[in-house]
């Protein structure tokens, strides 16, 4: 009976305290989002016809085939890259250490946003007024230390982003024009420009405001020397998807998505080409909003557009049957890609030189992110219940990677988002926005071994893995990218994570 009483309070809880754009209390106070809807329900209404007349045409279209084989390129052809020149917006003197590393140890970070959570075990709910830089030991599980980022910064964090030498953090700031974003996540904010910070890794604190033309949704680490970030919004000469160097902290360079034929939702690489998650214009998540509603029966497909970061062109799109799919991974050789998606749920595994669709099988409510074991035979991915709004998905769902076979549910947050493979292979670490809690599972047996609370709440976004060796010297070693400066389980290279400590 507590399960289902605190199913209701969460439910309750959270949908007063959280403005996500899938949120109901976001869908009744946006104006702005009812008039794109009201706007795209107009753009997706086909002609009337018969209703023999329509059963036919689907006909012609209801197998995927005929999708792949009648493919248009979307993309312009040529270089597609635009640049944007950063400007600092503000600087912060360095403040106090929080921690202090140990040689040969392994620590983790994650950013924490504003939205409302409880603490399942508890029944206490947290309803933070800032952002946090939280820092734990990944060994023993167990938070160390946090800052709160000051209120007048605060913004709707998606993501953790490290620097390749694990000295900054970088996490989302507030809009350029010095706006208060609301408590927890801003509907109407996705559709404005936002500030980038950068945060000292030891004193958990800001030390530059960026202003780099979007308001950043993903970020990971790009051949350990650049960061690959994704938007949700841009200013009008703003990239939707760039290269960034956190030595400079300028935008090397990057594309918008009017140039690939469509909208871009995130991006993700194999540490060769970076590969763009596209969805047919006007669609996005009121799509998958409305196609989870009964309100549309068919949309235009979705696709991955893969560029050549040396040249910007793209070299090749692949079309799949899914909509508002926002993760990628990759089996260990690059050879295929993982697609899970939202309004479809479903997952995909796609041949990346051919583009042939190996199979496609369902997952729980709303897939979100997907990752893969240390050798590559399973698929896990989070049923996160995206776009449901509030219906959390509460399952990851395992796949054998070669087959397609099922071979596992599990039973996990309520609404379990990130999902990544730890850096010595043995355990999947899994982030929960509702709960302000950690998942871990044991990659080998599937079990659940712990859940990491993070004291105070609030929405968890991303993971990352800095280890220190033995000079104490930093290096990001794991983010929601990949695996990173040598380490990699998938290819015989895991990391130790529990070195003898030096005296």
């Amino acid at each position: 009976m507590r399960q289902f009483i605190t199913a209701a309070v969460l439910m309750l809880a959270l949908a007063s305290c959280s403005n996500e754009p899938g949120d109901v209390a976001s869908q009744e106070s946006d104006a702005s989002l009812a008039e794109t809807d009201d706007t795209q329900r107009e753009q997706t209404r086909a002609p009337t016809v018969t209703g023999a007349e329509r059963d036919a045409l689907l006909k012609g279209l209801e197998d995927y085939s005929v999708v792949v084989e009648t493919w248009e390129r979307r993309a312009r052809s040529g270089s597609l890259m635009r640049t944007y020149e950063v400007t600092a917006g503000a600087e912060f003197g360095p403040g106090e250490t929080k921690f202090t590393p140990e040689p040969g140890k392994t620590y983790f970070y994650v950013n924490v946003g504003t939205r409302g959570t409880l603490d399942l075990a508890t029944g206490e709910i947290f309803s933070p007024s800032g952002m946090k830089v939280v820092v734990g030991d990944a060994e023993t599980r167990e938070v160390i230390a946090s800052y709160g980022i000051p209120v007048a910064l605060r913004s709707a964090v998606h993501t953790t982003a490290v620097s390749p030498d694990g000295r900054h953090v970088y996490i989302i700031g507030a809009r350029p024009d010095g706006e208060l974003e609301p408590q927890g996540e801003a509907g109407t904010g996705f559709q404005v420009s936002a500030s980038l910070l950068k945060v000292d890794a030891l004193t958990l604190q800001p030390v530059r405001q960026i202003v780099a033309g979007g308001r950043m949704h993903h970020a990971q680490i790009f051949q350990d020397r650049y960061m690959l970030i994704d938007t949700f919004a841009t200013d009008p000469d703003g990239l939707s998807v760039f290269l960034f160097d956190p030595q400079t902290d300028q935008v090397i360079g990057g594309v918008r998505a009017e140039d690939l034929g469509g909208d871009s939702y995130t991006a993700w690489t194999d540490d060769r080409y970076i590969y763009i998650l596209m969805e047919p214009s006007g669609y996005g998540f009121q799509g998958a909003r409305r196609r989870m509603h009964g309100e549309i029966t068919v949309m235009p497909s979705s696709w991955v557009a893969r560029l050549d970061p040396n040249t910007w062109e793209v070299l090749q799109e692949y079309p799949h049957p899914g909509h508002r799919a926002d993760w990628i991974c990759f089996d260990h050789d690059a050879s295929h890609m993982y697609v899970p998606s939202t309004s479809s749920n479903t997952v995909s595994k796609i041949n990346i030189e051919t583009g042939e669709i190996a199979w496609t099988r369902p997952t729980g409510v709303g897939p979100y992110a997907c990752n893969l074991n240390a050798d590559g035979t399973e698929v896990w991915i989070a049923d996160k219940g995206e776009a449901t709004q509030l219906v959390g998905g509460r399952t990851v769902t395992v796949y054998e990677t070669a087959t397609g076979d099922h071979l596992d549910t599990l039973f996990s947050a309520y609404r379990v988002d990130h999902i990544l493979l730890s850096p010595d292979g043995n355990e999947f670490w899994a982030t929960s926005n509702y709960e302000g809690a950690i998942y871990v599972f044991d990659a080998h047996t599937r079990e659940r071994k712990d859940v990491i609370q993070v004291p105070g709440g609030g929405d968890l976004h991303g993971l990352v893995w800095v280890h220190y060796d033995e000079n104490a010297e930093p290096r990001v070693v794991r983010d929601q990218g990949g695996f990173h400066n040598g380490i990699d389980p998938g290819n015989g290279s895991a990391l130790l994570m529990n070195l003898p400590r030096l005296e």
